[in-house]
């Protein structure tokens, strides 16, 4: 019992975490620390202010997960075996990224973030490899760690590219809107590839749109403008959410004929 309480933890220091780092008790808005780098205009590919309310349905995901890996069923689950360190440590990195954004220190912020990202892709592939059979443990952990790894996937390119323009790098420089508008492409094929290599699983996807298109938001709502930018990531948003539904729906569908077929 003792490492899911820990797990436990983690989690929900993790949440009280954002809950200071977004400034409600009256501290700094992760918009306003690290000089502003991480604000909504500060860069090519920063998403609209309003990509960030996806945090809200991550952290709920969270909390649900903390409270269920207590119960039985997840206490007698292989699969929670493994992804329970894995969970904890991806808590402990996000309040670590928030804790060093609020020194300031954008650079090792991008270490923190890699870090995390890194962790979340590990526990997708762990999904992937080890089917889970219960179905409230495959909706949570789905529908937590999906988003989750979707969206860090977007904000790692932000938290990147933050840096790198607070040192100076591409400032007003000829490549750096085909570069941004390069970037987004490539996002919406590591979202496709999510969806192939899972055999269906959308969740991970999603998010990569929301964020995309908020990228796409951000460039065309007068702050850093850019209209490449902003088409390209509209039209990969849309591009990746067609694609995302039409194939989801055929491997998941094919996933189940062949799970039925087996004796």
């Amino acid at each position: 019992m003792a490492i899911p309480l820990l797990v436990a933890l983690a989690v929900f220091a993790a949440i009280g975490g954002a809950f200071v780092g977004s400034g409600a008790l009256g501290g700094t808005p992760i918009k306003d620390a690290a000089d502003g780098w991480l604000g909504a205009d500060s860069t090519l590919v920063a998403p609209g202010t309003g990509a960030f309310v996806i945090w809200t349905f991550i952290y709920l995901g969270l909390a649900v997960y903390a409270v269920w890996q207590l119960g039985a069923t997840a206490r007698s689950s292989p699969t929670q075996r493994i992804l329970r360190p894995l969970a904890a440590a991806s808590a402990i990195l996000n309040a670590l990224w928030l804790a060093v954004v609020q020194l300031g220190w954008l650079g090792i912020s991008v270490l923190v973030i890699l870090a995390l990202l890194l962790v979340l892709i590990r526990i997708f592939m762990l999904l992937v490899q080890e089917p889970v059979v219960d179905l409230t443990e495959r909706w949570i952990m789905w529908l937590t760690f999906g988003p989750y790894l979707g969206w860090v996937s977007v904000a790692t390119v932000a938290n990147m590219a933050a840096w790198l323009a607070s040192l100076g790098v591409g400032s007003d420089a000829g490549w750096a809107q085909p570069l941004a508008a390069v970037l987004v492409v490539i996002a919406v094929l590591i979202g496709a590839a999510t969806v192939l290599y899972s055999r269906g699983r959308m969740s991970a996807a999603l998010a990569m749109v929301w964020g995309i298109a908020w990228i796409g938001v951000g460039r065309s709502d007068g702050g850093t403008s850019s209209t490449i930018v902003a088409v390209t990531a509209f039209i990969g948003a849309g591009a990746l959410l067609v694609f995302t539904v039409v194939a989801g729906v055929a491997l998941t569908s094919r996933r189940k004929q062949m799970q039925e077929a087996q004796p």
